[in-house]
């Protein structure tokens, strides 16, 4: 018998499926409408005249004021970079699940990056059906494979793009206090990372999440996703699914630019569902900062008091530990009191 890629979802959950999933409600799962994310074409930010590069830069504020979420088109990044890296990920991820197990020494990965599930869930509503190689940049261009090539270009190409986008939305918000340099220095090759995502079919869906209802703990992510869809964001009291579009990135805002930007751009919570019958692949890129990097807005009066990013994910940690779940931003709040 073949031995299957998939990682052991149910014998490791078993109790919780036993105890359950004849209790949980999922109809809020499915029951949600479909919409487009704004699109903006980055051609006229990179060729047009004055007026059509200031049009496009209004057009990227307003979105992550408005939506925490855009999609962008004429990226820059190159359609056989984003099949290549598709390919190898698809590769990757069909090896058995002991393969994958105990593959970082032979790709010069990190221990631990890869990942499945969700180690500290007590519930079904917990658990993430979904597999994941968290890679730092740092890591990329140690190994010597087609794979590792081939994220190197992807890497560089994506946190380009990062820094371009990061750079924009911080001159729109007319901080004079900005260094023109703050992101190149601050977010490093050893901080910005890339999740390469599977989300296997999942026989019982909709009962569980492909990836559990969370924002992003960074200045910004960008997404490269498949035709296969299940990405949903939160937006106006309610959950919306969000159209797959073949030559777009999708790019949102992280928690730090919300609280850098003093609540100006948002950082939307999300989540992607499963599917019963197809498979999901996606890859993400993830701009952030070193570990001692202290994130306050110059605006007055501040939203959030000053923290550094080490000390955020230390908290979302000790949080995901202790209630299963991420709280975020709202540990930040300066007191009203």
């Amino acid at each position: 018998m073949e031995e299957s890629p998939d990682p052991p979802f149910v014998e490791t959950y078993k109790n919780l499926f036993d105890t359950n999933i004849l209790n949980e409600k999922h109809n809020d799962l499915f029951m949600v409408e479909e919409c487009e994310l704004p699109l903006i074409n980055l051609h006229q930010l990179k060729y047009g005249d004055k007026f059509e590069r200031q049009e496009c830069k209004k057009k990227i504020a307003k979105a992550s004021r408005e939506w925490g979420f855009f999609q962008v088109v004429n990226h820059g990044v190159s359609p056989n970079i984003l099949e290549e890296m598709r390919t190898e990920q698809v590769t990757l991820f069909k090896k058995t699940f002991n393969e994958k197990m105990n593959i970082d020494k032979s790709l010069n990965f990190s221990e631990g990056s890869y990942r499945w599930g969700t180690p500290t869930a007590t519930c079904l509503r917990q658990i993430s059906w979904s597999e994941a190689f968290h890679v730092p940049l740092s890591d990329v261009s140690k190994g010597f494979s087609s794979l590792s090539s081939t994220m190197e270009e992807f890497a560089t190409t994506l946190s380009e793009l990062a820094q371009e986008l990061a750079r924009l939305l911080a001159e729109e918000l007319g901080d004079y206090n900005y260094k023109l340099d703050y992101f190149k220095e601050t977010c490093l090759a050893s901080t910005c990372y890339l999740r390469m995502n599977r989300y296997p079919a999942c026989p019982i869906s909709p009962q569980l999440f492909g990836l559990m209802p969370h924002t992003d703990s960074d200045f910004l992510t960008i997404l490269h996703q498949d035709e296969i869809g299940g990405l949903q964001l939160f937006r106006d009291g309610k959950w919306i699914s969000v159209k797959p579009n073949h030559e777009a990135l999708i790019i949102n805002i992280g928690d730090l630019f919300q609280a850098w930007s003093n609540g100006v751009y948002r950082s939307v919570e999300h989540r992607v569902v499963t599917n019963k019958f197809k498979e999901r692949f996606s890859t993400a890129f993830f701009l952030c900062p070193s570990y001692d990097t202290e994130i306050l807005s110059c605006v007055e009066p501040c939203l959030y008091r000053k923290f550094t990013f080490r000390e955020f994910r230390q908290q979302v940690q000790e949080d995901v530990k202790n209630f299963g779940y991420k709280i975020g931003l709202p540990r930040f709040l300066v007191s009203t009191n």
